[in-house]
């Protein structure tokens, strides 16, 4: 298994980013969004615009993507995380084999600031994230329009 990192200066292809985002909304199962909204996330963090950006943290074998991390720049250094881990996922045929540990130390590896992400309570990989060392400081609420 190889990973491949692409960032704002990548340039990434309109192809590219439809790749990511085919794979995320087929392998997020019940925890995914919709395919237009993963294409606006991929947009957003493969932008080089001020107060955009971030990056995406693919794991292949051969050309086939078996994983994939989304990370966006929240542009709000400290009083929220610089950083929000968006989507992460895995082919379930790679999963319980370390391919989303490898992507998520990749993720963290990369990231300059603290990293938030959001986790559905009955989510398995939850633990994951709790032997990485995330803490569920808040109960997040929201209202939506």
């Amino acid at each position: 298994m190889n990973f491949e990192t692409l960032t704002s200066i990548d340039n990434a292809t309109y192809l590219q980013k439809k790749e990511i985002a085919d794979f995320l909304f087929t392998h997020l199962d019940q925890y995914g969004d919709r395919h237009e909204d993963i294409m606006k996330c991929l947009d957003y963090a493969l932008d080089s615009a001020k107060n955009r950006g971030g990056y995406a943290i693919l794991a292949r074998e051969g050309r086939d993507i078996v994983g994939a991390t989304v990370i966006n720049y929240t542009g709000m250094d400290g009083y929220i995380p610089e950083n929000i881990l968006v989507y992460i996922a895995v082919h379930q045929n790679q999963r319980g084999k370390g391919t989303g540990k490898s992507l998520m130390q990749k993720a963290i590896e990369m990231a300059k600031g603290s990293i938030a992400l959001h986790v559905e309570p009955d989510n398995p990989a939850r633990k994951l994230y709790e032997k990485l060392g995330f803490t569920n400081k808040y109960l997040e609420m929201r209202l939506t329009r």
